[in-house]
């Protein structure tokens, strides 16, 4: 009985997680990027790209009539759309940096029936890199994820090599150590459940998505990407986060001592910029700046 109710949860929970609620973008979302599009100097449009799978990805690009010839793409969170980083594309507009923001799949305006929390998404990003290189040439090209987002951009590490520095922001380490998460918070515990008397669910889980959907979750590993890859990777993570605990951050610094860490202590899930706004600028910026070749 236990084994059958472990299975149950581990299907209903990765069917959840393969199917993010889709966020739509709005028409006060178009007006605020215009916005700030404009306050900046910049020139805003509404791009694509073609994923592997035939997927239509779509995303807007701000570029200042006057910039630095450096470019940063900004990678949202689960549930969310390319409008959750108008806020760091802003800051970095006013600093002379292009700006791309995507929808992931599964989210926004993009194609997409799965969120695969970097198994597929990798590649997704890979593209958009490939993309921006042929439209714009920047000097250099820079990553900035929020949590989903800035655990598919260390993931798609492992798929391109040419960033010159990322920064992540409250990522998770693997997809298995955010499950343990995610089943405790069902039931207002912490990771010690997944880890034991949940394990099956996860294993179940696991399982089930890779004979249903082709989704290996295994593959969603952003700590094995960063141990092998030599991109500056700028970690933040706040030590009031209660979504995904710092040790996350923490346990892929451990896989490759050149990553820096940053733990802001007032500043929970995606929130250093909230807690420490000065202090986020000029981390992200600096750790920008100092790894463009110019």
């Amino acid at each position: 009985m236990w084994l059958l109710l472990c299975s149950v949860i581990g299907v209903v929970a990765v069917e959840g997680a393969l199917h993010p609620p889709r966020l739509v973008l709005s028409t006060e979302d178009e007006q605020h990027a215009a916005t700030i599009a404009n306050e900046n100097h910049s020139v805003l449009h509404r791009v694509e790209a073609i994923a592997k799978d035939g997927a239509v990805l779509r995303a807007w690009i701000m570029v200042p009539v006057i910039g630095n010839h450096d470019a940063v793409i900004l990678l949202h969170g689960q549930g969310d759309n390319r409008a959750g980083m108008l806020g760091p594309a802003g800051m970095l507009l006013r600093q002379g940096f292009a700006v791309l923001l995507p929808d992931a799949r599964a989210h926004g305006l993009s194609g997409g029936v799965l969120g695969t929390y970097g198994v597929l998404e990798a590649d997704d990003i890979r593209r958009w890199f490939e993309w921006l290189q042929q439209s714009e040439s920047p000097h250099c090209i820079d990553g900035l994820g929020d949590s989903m987002g800035g655990a598919e951009l260390l993931r798609s590490l492992d798929a391109e090599h040419g960033f010159c520095a990322v920064v992540a922001e409250s990522a998770f380490s693997s997809f298995r150590e955010a499950a343990y998460d995610r089943l405790g918070q069902q039931f207002s515990m912490g990771p010690w459940l997944g880890r034991t008397l949940l394990r099956p669910a996860l294993a179940v889980g696991v399982a089930y998505a890779r004979l249903r959907y082709g989704v290996d979750f295994r593959d969603a590993d952003p700590a094995g990407a960063v141990a092998s890859s030599h991109v500056p990777v700028l970690l933040i993570h706040g030590l009031a986060d209660t979504n995904l605990p710092p040790r996350h951050s923490e346990m892929i610094k451990a896989r490759n001592q050149a990553v820096v860490l940053w733990e802001p202590l007032a500043a929970n899930h995606c929130g250093a910029s909230g807690a420490e706004p000065a202090e986020y600028e000029q981390r992200v910026v600096s750790w920008f700046a100092i790894h463009s070749p110019h």
